[in-house]
């Protein structure tokens, strides 16, 4: 008898081992990384020189911006997206109540031969915060607009019509916006400067106008935009351009979104002459059903096209710009618009301002914990790297998400740890080396391993962390 009590304490020890090496302590996470599976190419990380740039009349500063934003010691980002004003600074009638949203054009009244006329010494300052970011590494430029020049809108104002809902500008005035942002985009391209690209169209599907007159803006039908970038490609290719025709970045992607995107694509002109379509990311942050979804009929629709994300802020902004929680919330973004929507290219809204990477305060610029978190990905993950498979044993309550590019032999995985707690990770695949950075409260993508593969990495918590495999 007490052997076999000795021997049923040993089992019911045994039970209660097992129990608490299963239940109780906690495995690490696998993340096996399947190299043969690819997915979309990367060709871009960028920003927007959006209102900011005018404001910015110290020479250092704006060298020190650039350098910032495009330098390879900064984010090294690759497009520099440059605001066509449409020329509210110049308007009597101006009803943007916000002066640092008023655009200063190219498009200008000459009183003495009463006609407008070019003058491309204008909008000073962001000429030359748009060199500098080119001198610091800046490859493409893209050219885009908030509203047609206010001389041409049926209100005779950029911010919108007189009431909302209603397009701007009168279909007989279509030619004279092509024709009006064509002649600016070739001067830029005389010039010398990279222009990869136009965008004539942003967010057609607000209102823009009425009683609201925020920024500059301009309502488009669904086929009211179609026939407009129609127009811009059938003039675009008999001019023979060497930039492309972006747009019509639509303001949100499930809202009347397969409205405009499917006859975009129904447009025999478009389909032939364009091979992406750009949006905005608003509106569905961490909304991982409805990006799948946006992203899956994208992708099964139309195959052989490309999903641009470019532009995307805190909308609204609440958190705090500084703490690690912003950092991470856009983190996040950036993996489930890389991932679920299968964004060749990702572009930030205003680079310098409360909702951008950098801000100015009392002339010191200010790095933001968006800042960081961004330059995980842009340092490392390069224009021409190819997103490819992850599989991980994560689980649907988890707090990690992740993505993996491969590049030039290596991997480069970037994971978002959003837990309060560490967290640990094994990595399993064929690999010798491996270099860690790491983005948390104390940290701003700073190196924090080096060295030959370990059976497992700790994630700090709350942190942004990119490994780079080979």
């Amino acid at each position: 008898m007490n052997s076999l009590i000795k021997i049923a304490g040993a089992l019911l020890a045994a039970l209660q081992w097992c129990s608490a090496t299963l239940f109780c302590a906690e495995l690490p996470h696998n993340i096996t990384v399947r190299p043969w599976r690819e997915y979309q190419t990367l060709e871009s990380f960028g920003t927007s020189g959006c209102w900011w740039p005018q404001t910015i009349g110290d020479e250092a500063m704006a060298g020190e911006i650039a350098r910032a934003l495009y330098a390879p010691e900064g984010l090294d980002l690759s497009v520099y997206r440059y605001n066509v004003g449409g020329g509210e600074a110049d308007n009597p009638a101006c009803r943007i109540w916000e002066r640092a949203r008023r655009t200063e054009s190219f498009y200008v009244y000459n009183e003495q031969a009463q006609a407008y006329e070019y003058d491309f010494t204008r909008d000073a300052n962001a000429r030359r915060m748009l060199d500098k970011a080119i001198a610091q590494g800046a490859e493409q430029v893209i050219l885009f607009c908030n509203s047609p020049h206010f001389s041409m809108t049926a209100s005779g104002q950029a911010s919108g019509g007189l009431e909302a809902n209603a397009s701007n500008l009168p279909k007989e005035n279509y030619q004279a916006f092509v024709d009006y942002l064509l002649t600016i985009a070739d001067w830029f391209v005389a010039q010398g400067y990279p222009i990869a690209g136009i965008s004539p169209i942003n967010e057609p599907q607000w209102g823009w106008g009425g009683d609201w007159v925020g920024q500059e803006g301009c309502h488009y039908t669904a086929r009211e935009t179609v026939e407009l970038l129609e127009l811009f490609a059938v003039t675009m290719k008999a001019r023979g351009v060497s930039y492309t025709l972006v747009g019509p970045e639509s303001g949100e992607l499930t809202k009347n979104y397969n409205d405009y995107i499917d006859l975009f694509w129904r447009s025999d002109i478009l389909n032939e002459f364009c091979d992406s379509y750009a949006g905005h990311s608003y509106w569905m942050d961490n909304d991982l059903w409805r990006k799948w979804r946006s992203g899956t009929r994208f992708r099964l629709r139309y195959p052989d096209k490309k999903f641009e994300m470019s532009e995307w802020c805190e909308l609204p902004m609440r958190l705090d710009a500084m703490s690690i929680d912003s950092g991470l919330y856009k983190a996040n973004i950036i993996i489930q618009d890389l991932t679920l929507l299968n964004a060749v290219s990702w572009s930030s809204w205003t680079a310098v301002n409360g909702d951008g990477v950098l801000d100015l305060k009392d002339g010191e610029l200010i790095y933001h914990s968006r800042y960081w978190a961004y330059k995980q990905f842009t340092n490392f993950i390069r224009p021409g790297a190819v997103r490819v498979k992850l599989s991980d044993s994560f689980g649907l309550a988890s707090q990690l998400a992740s993505v993996a590019f491969q590049q030039d032999g290596e991997i480069v995985l970037v994971i978002v740890n959003n837990a309060e707690k560490e967290e640990r990770v094994k990595l399993r695949g064929d690999y010798s080396a491996v270099k860690g950075y790491t983005t948390d409260e104390t940290r701003g993508c700073e190196l924090t391993y080096e060295g030959p593969m370990a059976p497992e990495y700790l994630l700090p918590a709350r942190s942004v962390s990119t490994l780079i495999l080979t």
